[in-house]
């Protein structure tokens, strides 16, 4: 989340009167993230979220989103269930942009997880993949590894000057993940995102998910690879075997991975830890200035990358015997 639009008292306002939500009683900026403009809106019905979609969101993509926010809301998953108008629209648009509102979720982020929150958060990815089934719309995860070749395109300058030589590494990874992705895994709705920062936790406990603003179909294993690697790596660059056990066996708890999924765990991390590497090297230079936001650092995932790189089979060491 970030702040890259203003509103105006007057446009806040107008917005509001075409719902059923009252005046706004407070309204700030939500400097965290890097994707779109978020506000943390208080009106006499309550808190909620609003957010602008920036260029970074295709409109297109906006009813899948919303639309899995409000299923999964009903469905019993914890998560921040979108608000409707007067009409029934989930979307509207403020500065010539697409909006909407979302209902507030509470809890808490944690900034170092431990293991006992790895483990939540894996049954906490696994309610969300079980809660999604059924779900009827779908989406192409187009920032997949389908994409990566071409996110690379023009980046090789500014990963040569992160570090000399990355340009060529990278696109030997490139290489070698194209070769060896897995095909027909079980696929359903996907957060695609699940970092610590979107997982909410209450006296420790899981408690909701929020920012699904990446969600799409895709590989389940591909989700807990993403999460391997959000949530089990020291600050030091270290991968944290205990977490990962954790983390893995929080999932299976819920919905046991099979043998195929557990065997494409490591080059599905490997994959994950591109992708994230990629979206933050185009951020690295495009973030707006003025923007209430600091890009994340490219860096991080490439020390990442390198601990797939080194120790491919190292993510397998998380997962129990079978």
């Amino acid at each position: 989340m970030a702040v890259y639009t203003d509103i105006t008292d007057d446009e806040l306002a107008a917005l509001l009167a075409d719902f059923e939500l009252g005046e706004a009683l407070s309204f700030k900026g939500i400097a965290e993230g890097v994707s779109n403009s978020n506000f943390l809106l208080e009106t006499q019905a309550g808190r909620f979220i609003l957010t602008v979609y920036e260029a970074r969101t295709n409109p297109d993509d906006l009813p899948f989103f919303l639309e899995l926010m409000r299923w999964l809301a009903r469905h019993g998953y914890p998560s921040a269930e979108p608000m409707a108008d007067r009409e029934g629209r989930l979307i509207k648009h403020v500065r010539g942009k697409p909006c909407a509102i979302t209902g507030f979720l509470n809890g808490l982020s944690v900034r170092r997880p431990t293991a006992a929150h790895c483990r939540e958060a894996g049954e906490g990815l696994a309610g969300l993949h079980l809660a999604g089934q059924g779900f009827p719309m779908t989406r192409e995860n187009d920032l997949g590894q389908a994409a990566w070749a071409g996110m690379f395109d023009g980046l090789e300058g500014a990963a040569e000057g992160l570090k000399p030589g990355l340009s060529k590494t990278i696109a030997d990874d490139l290489a070698h993940l194209a070769s060896r992705w897995p095909k027909g895994l079980p696929t359903g709705v996907c957060h695609a995102d699940f970092f610590p920062d979107n997982v909410f936790f209450t006296g420790g406990a899981f408690s909701g998910a929020i920012d699904f603003y990446f969600a799409c179909t895709e590989a389940f294993a591909y989700d807990v690879a993403v999460a391997l690697n959000a949530w089990c790596f020291e600050p030091d660059g270290s991968f944290n075997i205990t977490s990962a056990r954790q983390l893995v066996a929080g999932y299976e708890s819920l919905r046991p991975l099979s043998q195929a999924e557990r065997s494409a765990l490591p080059i599905l991390a490997h994959g994950a830890a591109m992708r994230f590497f990629l979206s933050r090297l185009q951020d690295w230079g495009s973030t707006p200035a003025g923007a209430l936001v600091k890009p994340k650092d490219p860096l991080e995932y490439e020390r990442k990358l390198a601990v797939h790189r080194s120790s491919p089979d190292l993510v397998l060491f998380g997962t129990p015997a079978v």
